[in-house]
């Protein structure tokens, strides 16, 4: 599946929160765990500070999770 998803286009949670009309952190819960999300940051926790990932959402996956949350 990454092979297929590399090269089309990625969206920022801002984009998608955007286009949506979602907050943000909605977008981010959504998609921190879906399968086929560039996922870049730290996943441990430092001197008490929350863990941050850069996501970028493939076109595809962001069809994937439209189609199943709007049914």
């Amino acid at each position: 599946m990454a092979d297929d998803t590399a090269f089309e286009h990625h969206f920022t949670p801002q984009e998608l929160a955007e286009l949506w009309k979602f907050d943000e952190s909605t977008i981010r819960r959504m998609f921190i765990d879906e399968p086929g999300v560039l996922k870049y940051g730290n996943s441990f926790r430092r001197s008490g500070r929350r863990e941050y990932f850069t996501l970028r959402i493939p076109e595809s996956v962001a069809r994937r999770v439209y189609a199943r949350r709007s049914r």
